[in-house]
């Protein structure tokens, strides 16, 4: 089974800037990021294929994703954005997966964490919205805080026919309390059609001070309660450098899940992530 790295960015600041880039943390990482600057990387950690996540909510950063999905032979997937709320979201989805390289879009996916209203996943033209990612073939990820977690359980309850995958572990504060978070993804985890990605942890970690024993008692819960074969592995890359080089997010993954059996590491290293983007 060839190693899919399931979630990563890539961005041009001289094409627009990222609006989430705020304060001088984020320094290390306000610079341009390419494919080719991700390929030896992922070369290195012997990762033959990779699904490209949008960053912000415009619709032509998903088109420009598709492009390079189309041109570039590591980038087997993108989960791209579209107005949820839209009117016409049906129109535009068929916009995006009617074009020549359509076919490469798996997903969608909304900044639901950056939401005041930590219900925006209930409301009715988002509901709407989603609905309508179901009827064109496509998954939808799940950016959400703990916080977010209860309108997301609600949300894929009410939508079995749609495939929802929960980014980054729904981003619990390592070293905080595993509760709530814990019982409210295990109740996420019960329905069929929910995955997750067993990624972006490092940087919910002190950025200086993680080491893989902090991260493991987060990575047990998710492997408990969805099982390796609805867990898929992604760097989080470059976000990740903010923490962590690529090659020490590969390994720590490697670390938390070292006691698994090969077939269920290679659920999580690639086969969860192929069948569930269909890649």
């Amino acid at each position: 089974m060839s190693r899919v790295d399931a979630h990563h960015h890539v961005w041009d600041l001289t094409v627009r800037e990222q609006s989430w880039m705020v304060g001088p943390e984020l320094d290390p990482i306000r610079r341009n990021f390419s494919i080719d600057d991700l390929a030896p990387l992922a070369a290195a950690a012997d990762i033959a294929s990779t699904v490209v996540v949008q960053t912000v909510g415009v619709v032509e950063e998903t088109v420009e994703l598709l492009q390079l999905a189309a041109g570039n032979d590591l980038v087997a997937g993108v989960v791209g954005w579209i107005d949820l709320t839209a009117d016409d979201v049906a129109s535009a989805l068929d916009g995006l997966v009617s074009r020549p390289d359509g076919s490469y879009l798996k997903a969608i996916r909304h900044q639901v964490h950056d939401e005041s209203d930590v219900n925006w996943l209930l409301r009715p033209d988002v509901q709407r919205g989603l609905a309508a990612l179901a009827a064109a073939g496509l998954a939808y990820d799940l950016l959400t805080r703990t916080p977010h977690l209860p309108a997301a359980i609600e949300t894929a309850r009410n939508l079995p026919q749609l495939t929802f995958v929960v980014d980054h572990i729904s981003k619990p504060i390592i070293g905080e309390p595993l509760e709530p978070w814990a019982t409210q993804l295990r109740e996420l985890a019960a329905l069929p059609n929910v995955t997750c990605k067993l990624s972006g942890m490092v940087t919910e970690a002190p950025w200086s001070a993680w080491k893989p024993a902090d991260l493991q008692p987060y990575a047990d819960v998710v492997l408990s309660v969805f099982g390796p074969d609805r867990v898929m592995f992604g760097s989080d890359w470059p976000v990740c450098l903010l923490a962590a080089t690529y090659a020490d997010v590969v390994q720590t993954a490697e670390t938390l899940t070292a006691g698994l059996s090969t077939p269920d590491h290679e659920a999580v290293f690639g086969a969860t992530a192929t069948r569930v983007y269909n890649l």
